[in-house]
């Protein structure tokens, strides 16, 4: 069961507050936190509200206590019985990793989505005291544009967005000269695109290329959760060779966007063009449907997910992830590019596989 809001967070803003006729909305805003049966009501919100994106979902919920067991607390601001803001929180609390209250762990983005000033700023203030009640070291909200200017601040994630056509020969052409050399060696190859109905096929090309990374692996319960949650908005293509399983990535579909999100290619990928051709074929039967928007999904500066993403001709715009420090004296870096964990990333990535898909959910759960 998720914790109440503390009874101070539920209070209405301040008659003072209300009656500013230079704030967009003077009517009375009360906090409350979601339940099961206001996920429909969560979700129009998200659909309508510009700021929001495909991670302010109400699903989101469900998948994360489910798959890993944190605490959620999803609060929305209320004026006239009509949600004017949201804000999905999840807390973990990890010896290893630290105390963190986030927004939200395992999703590029999150943070406030609000189509009124006042209902932000009461979510915002409702987030710290929380956050201060809790005792975690911080709070951290994941941003597409920033909100925090003064809070510290991690300039390591970009995420890649592009514009496709609706002419898949134009969208071809749209990609730089090398990296279509790399689409065609895969058609060339003749790999085949298939829609998968489960997340079999995905989580065995997904570990395998963990693995090799030398980073932990998600539970497959995750994979199978997100299908189930966001049911046709989360996609699972599969490429193969002779029905073979060279490549896999799950997407999420929102609004007019699509979002390759988690993939991975087995060994023989490398010399069939196995990743390239996948984002191709995605490319292609997004455009085939209707999609304007390709989101290539976060990456780390300096890695080679970075300059795969770049060689695609897709520019990188920075995410702004602003903490605000409690018990903690400095901002977390539990990212493979820290130092410190690069011993334990070439122990991992020669560990048996079978072990690491054991032990590497116990770990990951932690980082979000």
């Amino acid at each position: 069961m998720n914790a109440p809001i503390p009874h101070a967070l539920e209070r209405e803003l301040s008659p003072a507050a209300q009656q500013d006729e230079a704030r967009p909305n003077a009517a009375r805003i009360t906090l409350h936190e979601m339940r099961a049966d206001e996920m429909p009501r969560w979700d129009t919100f998200v659909a309508e509200c510009p700021e929001a994106t495909f991670f302010h979902r109400a699903g989101w919920q469900r998948v994360i206590e489910r798959s890993f067991g944190h605490k959620t607390w999803f609060l929305y601001a209320e004026a006239d019985g009509k949600i004017v803001g949201i804000l999905p929180l999840a807390r973990i609390k990890s010896h290893l990793f630290g105390h963190s209250l986030s927004s939200l762990p395992f999703c590029v983005s999150g943070g406030i989505a609000a189509t009124d000033e006042v209902a932000r700023e009461a979510l915002d203030l409702a987030a710290q005291k929380l956050a201060a009640k809790l005792k975690v070291g911080h709070l951290e909200y994941r941003n597409t544009q920033s909100r925090h200017p003064e809070w510290p601040g991690k300039d390591l994630y970009v995420t890649f967005r592009k514009e496709i056509s609706a002419d898949n020969d134009a969208n071809m052409n749209a990609i730089p000269r090398k990296q279509r050399a790399m689409v065609r060696k895969g058609i060339k190859a003749g790999l085949q695109g298939n829609i998968d109905a489960n997340v079999d096929r995905l989580f065995d090309a997904y570990s395998k290329s963990v693995h090799r990374l030398g980073t932990p692996v998600f539970p497959k319960k995750y994979f199978r959760l997100l299908k189930e949650v966001f049911g046709d908005d989360c996609e699972v293509l599969t490429i193969t060779q002779d029905q073979r399983t060279v490549a896999s990535v799950l997407s999420f579909y929102f609004r007019d966007e699509v979002l390759p999100y988690y993939g991975g290619g087995t060994p023989e990928a490398r010399d069939v063009a196995g990743n390239d051709f996948m984002y191709w074929e995605l490319m292609r039967r997004a455009a085939d449907r209707g999609v304007k928007i390709f989101d290539f999904g976060r990456s780390k500066r300096g890695t080679g997910a970075f300059d795969f993403k770049k060689n695609w001709g897709f520019e990188p715009t920075p995410l702004y992830y602003e903490y605000q420090l409690h018990a903690a004296e400095a901002v977390p870096d539990n990212n493979p590019l820290n130092p410190k964990y690069q011993l334990f990333i070439k122990m991992w990535s020669r560990m048996p596989l079978f072990a690491a898909n054991i032990i590497g959910p116990h770990i990951v759960k932690n980082l979000g």
